[in-house]
């Protein structure tokens, strides 16, 4: 029964991104639409990413400090894991997660408004492709401003590493930049673009996909958005998994 179910919700996302790929009729309207979702879901969006790579980056290096490094390791060896834990996981799967929370709600809760108040029904009958033109610009949107949010974070990350040792005197500058700089592979920082790239779709469209087929009324709009955050959630996890197995 749940394998039916599953394979039943699959096909109808499926059906549901073939009509949000269609050809635009109005490539203006598409425009003004996709300038305006990259504003409410990438720069809204830049304050908390700052906020939680800062502290994360700051909490990381502490942690490796106290709890990993020891006299017979190299000195280096926090600033070194701390910048692999930024750049592999933290800045783009973690920080996507975070992300799935807010973006994602905030667009199933959207659009599961207009259904239940018929504005998609509205849409429909002057002749719009509502699915395109709902849909197509939140995940060109949140696909564009992406690459930005995790360059956002892991700079906020490093800068957040770097106060441990200016105003808590955990480690010195110079063993942490070190550390930053030891074995450094510039593909570590395209391998957190591209997975970003497969997150930022999985919750774009797989929280406006909950969002658009809401039958029912605020109730349901509430639930299809929490099942949106926890789909897009495992997705996430799923994805990167499979990612890094092929980027590594």
């Amino acid at each position: 029964m749940l394998i039916t179910q599953s394979l039943h919700t699959f096909g109808r996302y499926i059906e549901l991104m073939g009509r949000v790929f269609s050809r635009p009729e109005r490539f203006r309207m598409y425009w003004k639409q996709y300038v305006q979702e990259m504003y409410k879901l990438g720069v809204d969006s830049i304050v908390i990413v700052l906020l939680i790579s800062f502290f994360i980056g700051a909490v990381i290096c502490i942690q490796m400090k106290v709890n990993i490094q020891s006299p017979w390791m190299p000195r280096f060896t926090t600033g070194y894991t701390t910048r692999e834990i930024l750049l592999l996981e933290f800045s783009s799967s973690i920080m996507c997660l975070i992300l799935a929370g807010k973006v994602g709600s905030n667009i199933a809760s959207e659009i599961g408004t207009m259904r239940v108040t018929q504005q998609i029904d509205a849409l429909e009958i002057m002749g719009v492709n509502s699915a395109s033109f709902l849909i197509l610009p939140k995940i060109l949107g949140l696909v564009t401003m992406i690459p930005v949010l995790v360059t956002f974070s892991v700079v906020a990350g490093f800068v957040g590493a770097y106060a441990t040792c200016y105003l808590g005197g955990i480690i010195t500058a110079e063993d942490l930049t070190y550390g930053m700089q030891h074995s450094f592979n510039s593909w570590f920082i395209w391998m957190g673009y591209i997975k970003s790239f497969f997150f930022a779709f999985i919750i774009s469209s797989v929280s406006a996909f909950y969002g658009y087929v809401v039958d029912g009324g605020s109730v349901e709009v509430g639930k299809a958005s929490t099942d949106s955050v926890v789909h897009c959630s495992m997705l996430i996890l799923f994805a990167d998994v499979f990612l890094t197995q092929i980027l590594s």
